[in-house]
């Protein structure tokens, strides 16, 4: 059963933070749940995931903003401004369901297909997200690594090189992990006539394709990250190899002073 009945719309995503707490948001009318779908006043649904994203159905932008506004107490991380992705969605009766030209066409717009949809949207903007975070890490990488090549030292930033990479590494947790961008959602085992249109959608926004980019990225500032590491403690180790040898010094002399100082005496 269709639960919007405009035979064209926009669908957009949201991305609001780290964290939604679902549980300690009730509203009084639900869709559908895994992920949360609520009707909104005024016409159109909105999509809720745990992992900081809303994505809107016919729903204009002044009404999101209040909505989203709604939101902001159950929302961990906010994040200003906020990143989205839209898409047309058209609805024709006995049309094969999938992306055509630039709209994604359904055959009817149901609870489940709007799920789908969804799901494909909220981690689309979630890796456009992580693809800007990742692109600034390889923004300070990149100069690090002219410099220790060129002067085979380790600079001053290279703190704020492993500090940054720690943040990277967290995001991976939390796209991999929480959001499990690489997964099939929930609804799929309970409806599988609908895997064709989200293996298409899937497909179509390169999912899979950008999280195995997204990984091998990882990699090689994880790796930067590690080498960082290792020379930091070497370096560390050299002073205090030096220190230990200083002491050692000062405590001969110290030794020999007070040897020439008796027998003076």
């Amino acid at each position: 059963m269709s639960v919007l009945a405009s035979p064209a719309f926009r669908a957009r995503a949201v991305l609001l933070g780290e964290r939604i707490d679902l549980r300690g948001w009730q509203p009084e009318q639900r869709l559908a749940d895994s992920p949360r779908a609520v009707p909104l006043e005024g016409g159109g649904i909105a999509i809720l995931f745990r992992y900081g994203v809303v994505v809107f159905f016919d729903v204009d932008v002044q009404r999101q903003q209040v909505f989203l506004e709604s939101l902001q107490p159950v929302v961990a991380g906010w994040r200003t401004p906020t990143e989205s992705e839209e898409v047309e969605v058209r609805v024709e009766p006995g049309a094969r369901e999938g992306v055509s030209g630039p709209a994604v066409v359904l055959g009817e717009a149901t609870v489940e297909r709007l799920q789908v949809i969804a799901d494909i949207l909220s981690k689309s903007v979630l890796l456009g997200a992580y693809e800007s975070q990742m692109a600034g890490a390889f923004d300070r990488v990149e100069p690090f690594a002219v410099e220790l090549r060129r002067t085979g030292r380790i600079g001053a930033g290279a703190d704020e090189l492993v500090k940054h990479t720690g943040a990277t590494l967290l995001a991976e947790h939390l796209m991999v992990g929480r959001a499990a961008v690489g997964e099939k959602p929930e609804l799929l085992w309970e409806r599988p006539d609908l895997e064709p249109l989200f293996v298409r959608l899937e497909d179509e926004f390169e999912i899979r394709e950008r999280l195995a980019m997204l990984e091998r990225k990882l990699g090689v500032v994880s790796s930067t990250a590690q080498a960082v590491l290792q020379l930091l403690q070497n370096r560390r180790s050299l002073r205090l190899e030096l220190y230990i040898v200083l002491l050692i010094v000062a405590e001969i002399l110290l030794t020999l002073y007070e040897l020439f100082v008796h027998r003076a005496a």
